[in-house]
């Protein structure tokens, strides 16, 4: 199983940016899919924003245009730029990674979006 290692949710108002970072013990050249997910009480799981391996990414129509996907692939990182936030971002966004077909989560971290 693959070790995430997730950083940078927080408080922001609406209209701000974030960004999250997701650290992999991996390389990201041996996974297959990288990607965010988001979950708020009440909620199922939704799939934000994933980037596979070949750099193909795909985005939740709730988020296109304002969340942007991408990796550093010197530190196996996978990073969710979030701009133009809206209160209904708020959520735990949880990093996801796809290893020949097994997948691995991360810890989660708050992102709140007030007005």
């Amino acid at each position: 199983q693959v070790q995430l290692v997730e950083s940078g949710g927080g408080l922001v108002q609406v209209g701000g940016s974030l960004r999250l970072s997701c650290a992999a013990s991996a390389s990201i050249f041996s996974l297959n899919f990288m990607g965010w997910y988001r979950q708020t009480p009440g909620k199922q799981r939704e799939l934000v924003a994933v980037i596979s391996s070949g750099g193909f990414t795909n985005y939740a129509d709730s988020v296109k245009g304002r969340f942007t996907i991408s990796t550093d692939i010197a530190k196996n990182t996978v990073y969710l730029q979030m701009n133009s936030l809206k209160a209904e971002d708020t959520a735990v966004y949880l990093c996801n990674v796809n290893k020949n077909g097994i997948p691995s989560w991360g810890q989660g971290t708050q992102v709140t979006v007030s007005s």
